[in-house]
């Protein structure tokens, strides 16, 4: 019994023991960082000051000194981060301004080289409309510093944070292998927002529109109101809203960037005078781009083509006027108007299609 119960009381305090032996190994640990190791073993053979002065003040407490050198450091990288961040923003929003300005000389260079001598008014030149407050150009500054400086950002802060869990001792290899399988799943899971974004940013960088642009995206066409990395907001004649996604904009016609054309086609008869059709529809355009409505929006003179087709019910006559961007479609409709009253004037025909029917009462062919 004496022997059962002493073998009992020897498990019962091997039993108790076990964890006791383990939180005295962690106390003793615990003391052994806090001993006195001497300020070589706590900081090295190089002590830094700050690692100096917590040793002395806390009377050579090892996990004190470290903890201190580590938030020491923690600190001065968020500081370098939020610094480099600042400076970078700054730094790239100028560049990007400077970058994008708006080249006046180019684009004066590209319409000489059409025959348009180019007004003041065509490159923003005047009413007091200066380059630095152009909306378009603010609007495409605003975008392409906010990609950029967010860019700059987020490196910035992914470096800082390496460097954070370098000086904890963790292991990066790992972490940075993580790092590179979730970013390639990640961009197999979203290549076509990537592919939207690229798009956007290079429509941007390039100029290809701007909001107030009349654009042909091949689905939609409209004038544009809003521009984002991602998507083009797009409102037709009709008053529908279209969002475009950037990538998916395989091709883009710009109806109004620079200069403008309004083109007429007119329809005379057969046996009318075509030299008389001609001299009245030229000076009906000449006397429509005149008037105090168009004369700013018009560039160039009317230009008369000449005939343009033979069609089936008449001869078509072809009219084109260069005008600022925009004013084409609502310059066409006053030239119609003017070449309807003009051609009837001058007792010229419009012609319309004219067809011979012919029809058989099959009833009375029998009966006879």
């Amino acid at each position: 019994m004496n022997a059962l119960g002493e073998a009992t009381d020897s498990a019962g305090s091997q039993i108790h023991t076990a964890p006791l032996g383990t939180f005295s190994s962690v106390v003793h640990a615990l003391i052994a960082a806090t001993e006195d190791l001497g300020l070589e073993q706590s900081c090295g053979a190089s002590p830094s000051w700050l690692c100096e002065a917590v040793y002395d003040a806390t009377n050579g407490n090892r996990i004190l000194v470290g903890l201190a050198e580590w938030l020491f450091t923690a600190v001065l990288i968020v500081v370098g981060a939020l610094l480099l961040s600042f400076l970078a923003r700054r730094f790239l929003g100028r560049a990007v301004g400077r970058m994008i300005a708006p080249d006046r000389s180019s684009a004066a260079r590209q319409l000489q080289r059409v025959g348009i001598n180019t007004p003041k008014g065509l490159l923003g030149e005047s009413e007091g409309v200066d380059e630095e407050s152009d909306p378009r150009r603010l609007a495409r500054v605003h975008s392409i510093s906010v990609v950029v400086g967010n860019t700059a950002t987020v490196i910035i802060w992914a470096i800082a944070l390496i460097l954070m869990l370098g000086e904890l001792g963790i292991n990066l290899a790992p972490l940075v292998a993580g790092a590179g399988i979730a970013g390639v799943a990640l961009g197999f899971g979203a290549q076509s927002l990537v592919k939207d974004c690229l798009a956007g940013l290079f429509i941007l960088l390039e100029d290809q529109y701007g909001i107030g642009d009349v654009v042909d995206l091949g689905e939609a066409i409209g004038t544009v109101e809003a521009i984002s990395l991602r998507a083009t907001t797009l409102r037709g004649i009709d008053g529908t809203v279209w969002h475009v996604p950037n990538g998916e904009a395989r091709r883009v016609g710009n109806k109004s960037q620079l200069w403008s054309v309004a083109l007429v086609d007119i329809d005379v008869a057969y046996d009318c005078d075509l030299a008389e059709a001609r001299r009245v529809i030229i000076d009906s355009a000449n006397d429509v781009c005149g008037t105090d409505e168009w004369a700013d929006a018009v560039l160039d003179p009317p230009q008369l083509l000449g005939i343009e087709a033979l069609g089936a019910d008449g001869i078509t006559i072809r009219v084109t006027v260069r005008t600022t961007p925009g004013s084409q479609w609502a310059l066409q409709r006053s030239l119609r108007e003017g070449f309807k009253s003009a051609l009837d004037d001058a007792e010229i025909e419009i012609p319309f299609p004219q067809r011979t029917v012919w029809v058989r009462n099959e009833a009375i062919s029998t009966s006879e």
